[in-house]
This record gives structure tokens, C-alpha cells and sequence, in this order.
């Protein structure tokens, strides 16, 4: 659920030296974009209706691939004035377009998407959980409380590639988990007792638009891969292509997938579509799959969270001395000690929060109106307007304003909408 966490998801592939290939970037696309998110779009559907929430899909699918694009002109952009290196992370290009200013807004937003996204996969893990282990009365929360010393143990884990293949493992069970559902789903229609016109198409609801919003938005995960991912292509001249073709493929299999959930179900569409599915072995084994997946790959979450807290914490004096003179790496007992620590509170607190939150799609929903949104859409237009404003077209500077502002009034109130309930 990482959305724009830049260092969210461990892609092997971005190490190649000689570069990735076409297929490789491709695959390395699916990995960073698709998430867990998605299993909240038919409840989404539900909620603004499939018409509306299908045509937000396809919305924030078109605007995903602009601003990606936005981030990559702006790299290139600094790199043909420039005789530094290129950019490489978000936080690079947020300094060079405004400055140190620039890199504390775009690290600030990064650090509390990657917890929202952190709290989004216990959420999701506990609820799945509670509901294989319904028969026993462990609620949710209780769930997330037992694998905090699991998610402590894997976070003091010092090599994030060793947890690389678990990225993987979590996209395949997504992928399989998709397939189940919508099976599931026709069987569902066909089974039941289904009439077309009990579906919604469009919500009388003004506030179900922008919470289906919210969720999708939320669902086109790692935007702050962009800049990694074009960097490691071999043919750097083919991703605005390759990345098109790609999200066009997502988008469309979003929207199936949102519309053949919701068409199932109906007004009994859960927040996460799992839940919906029949008490069976295959089902079951479906969910301990993805909740394997999210155990696994949460410590990957946590890396860049971690990261900018023990960065501020080597600037402090008696962690300085804690430090070894003669290696930068080498830590004495109290240095690892802090950081154990660190990483544990780290942990605890993220379960907390997520113990507190009352459903998977209602925390969706408010991670993608917010953070999501400011990453997606405000930060690369305000970029865009401030290193190339002067020599853009009319249109272009219009539909950058456009983006902006619409992003900021649909951060606002999707983030009102996603507090005060639907």
C-alpha cells in the first residue's frame, strides 16, 4: 500500500549494471504499481457506484502516467543545467526545484505515506486474519498486536535484498488472490440471485465520489519508483511507451476487477472483497497467502521510514560517539542498541494507529486523498510549473494549474470526507 514511498518495494532488477531491459522495466512496473489496494476497489464501486468509481479509475490511471512523466522531464530538465549527477530519488528533485524547502516537503510527505501504507498492511492483515480465525473471537486488533514481535524481529533485519524475493511472493499472491476473486465473483453472479439494475451507477452521495477516489488513487502504488525505474532502463528513449502500455493494461484490469467484484456482492461488498469470499479451504488458503506476503514485505515498508529516523538520530552527539571512528558502518552495543529500539518503537506505534483504524477502504480512502494525492499529482505539477513554467505551452501550464489545484481541494476534502464517514 506504499503509494509514491520511493523505496517502498525491493526490485532487484534496478541493480543491473548493464541496465533492464524492456521486459524487465515492465515487470519491475507490475511490481512497483500493483498492491494489495486493490482488493478495496469493488467496496470503492460500491460506495460512488460502477460507472462513477470505474471512471475515477480510469482517471487516476491517466493522471498516474502524466505526472510520472512530469517527474521525469523535470529530471532531465535539472540534469541538462546541472553539473552534478542526475537526481535520483524524489527528495533530490523536490531539492532541485526549491531548495532544501523542496527536500523537507517531499521527505515529509514520502515519511507519512510509507506509515500509511505501513498501517494500511496491518490493517489489512488483521482483518483477514480475524476473519479466518472468526471462530475463535480474536478481534482485529488483537491480531495486529500478536505479529508486532514478528514485524520488530524481520525490521532488525540489516539486508533489505534478502527481503526482495517476499516483494515478489506478495505480488504473485496478489495476482492469484485477483484471479480467485473474480471466479468467485461469476460464480457469485451466476449462482445467485443477481439483477443488474440493484447496481448503482452513479452514488446520490456527493461524498462517495471522492472516497472511491481516494481508494483508487491509493491503488497505483510506488509513484516514487518513477524516477528508479526510468533510470535503470538500458533504452531510457522507450518508457514513456512502455510505461503507458502498462498502466493501460493495470487500469483496465482495476476496473474489471472493481466492477466484477462489486456486480457480485452488491450492497454486501466488504471493505476488503476477501472477506466476501466463501468459507472454504481455497479461500483460506488465498488469504494466509496474502497475509504471508504483507508479513513478509512490511519490514520493505518500513526501510525508508527507518532510514530517515536513524539519519536524524546520526546527528545526534551521543549517537555520534556510539559510532565506530574508523567505519561509518560499525556500530558499538549502545549504537545497535539505539537503533534496535528505534526500530521497535518504530513497530509498536504503527500497530497502535493501526488498531484504531475502523476499516481497510475507510484508510484507503484518507492515505489516497492525502498523502497519495499530494505525491501523485501536487508536488510533480508544482515541479513542473517551477522549473520549466516559462517555456511550457498555454495548455500545458493550464493543465498543470488544473492538476494542482484539483489535487489540493481533492486532498481537502477527501481527507474531511474519509474523517467524518460517508
Amino acid at each position: 500500500m506504499e503509494c509514491g514511498g520511493g523505496q517502498s518495494k525491493a526490485v532487484p532488477l534496478l541493480d543491473n549494471p548493464a541496465g533492464a531491459s524492456a521486459a524487465q522495466t515492465l515487470g519491475n512496473i507490475i511490481v512497483s504499481v500493483v498492491g494489495t489496494g486493490v482488493l478495496g476497489l469493488p467496496f470503492a464501486l460500491r460506495i460512488a457506484g460502477w460507472l462513477a468509481g470505474s471512471l475515477g479509475v480510469i482517471i487516476a490511471g491517466l493522471g498516474t502516467y502524466y505526472c510520472m512523466l512530469l517527474l521525469v522531464e523535470c529530471r532531465e530538465k535539472l540534469a541538462s543545467v546541472e553539473d552534478s549527477a542526475n537526481r535520483k530519488t524524489y527528495g533530490d528533485l523536490g531539492y532541485g526545484c526549491m531548495g532544501r524547502t523542496g527536500r523537507y516537503i517531499t521527505e515529509s510527505v514520502i515519511l507519512v505515506a510509507q506509515c500509511g501504507g505501513s498501517v494500511a498492511y496491518l490493517v489489512f492483515v488483521g482483518q483477514n486474519l480475524s476473519s479466518i480465525l472468526n471462530g475463535y473471537g480474536i478481534s482485529v486488533a488483537s491480531c495486529i498486536f500478536l505479529l508486532v514481535p514478528i514485524e520488530i524481529g524481520l525490521s532488525w533485519i540489516g539486508s533489505l535484498p534478502a527481503l526482495a524475493p517476499f516483494s515478489v511472493f506478495a505480488s504473485v499472491c496478489n495476482l492469484l488472490a485477483m484471479l480467485f476473486v473474480v471466479k468467485e465473483d461469476i460464480q457469485q453472479a451466476f449462482e445467485g440471485e443477481f439483477s443488474f439494475s440493484d447496481r448503482t451507477a452513479v452514488t446520490s452521495s456527493i461524498g462517495g465520489l471522492p472516497f472511491a477516489g481516494g481508494v483508487a488513487v491509493f491503488c497505483f502504488e510506488g509513484f516514487g519508483m518513477t524516477l528508479a525505474l526510468e533510470g535503470s532502463m538500458r533504452d531510457k528513449t522507450s518508457f514513456p511507451r512502455l510505461l503507458g502500455q502498462a498502466l493501460t493494461g493495470i487500469t483496465l484490469i482495476y476496473v474489471l476487477f472493481g466492477f466484477a467484484g462489486y456486480m457480485a456482492y452488491g450492497d454486501q461488498t466488504r471493505d476488503s472483497v476477501t472477506l466476501n469470499l466463501p468459507r472454504n479451504w481455497s479461500a483460506i488458503v488465498i488469504q494466509i497467502g496474502l497475509c504471508l506476503g504483507l508479513i513478509f514485505t512490511f519490514p520493505i515498508m518500513l526501510h525508508p521510514i527507518n532510514e530517515i529516523i536513524e539519519g536524524k538520530l546520526a546527528k545526534v552527539k551521543w549517537f555520534q560517539k556510539a559510532h565506530d571512528n574508523n567505519d561509518e558502518y560499525s556500530t558499538t552495543r549502545i549504537g545497535k542498541f539505539a537503533i534496535y529500539m528505534t526500530r521497535a518503537l518504530v513497530v509498536i506505534q504503527l500497530a497502535v494507529l493501526a488498531s484504531c483504524v475502523p476499516g481497510f477502504a475507510v484508510f484507503a480512502s484518507l492515505v489516497g486523498s492525502t498523502v497519495c494525492a499530494l505525491i501523485s499529482f501536487v508536488l510533480p505539477a508544482t515541479f513542473h510549473l517551477a522549473l520549466l513554467g516559462s517555456s511550457l505551452k498555454l495548455w500545458q501550464r493550464t493543465l498543470d494549474f488544473s492538476i494542482l489545484l484539483c489535487g489540493m481541494l481533492f486532498a481537502a476534502y477527501g481527507t474531511y470526507n474519509a474523517i467524518v464517514g460517508v
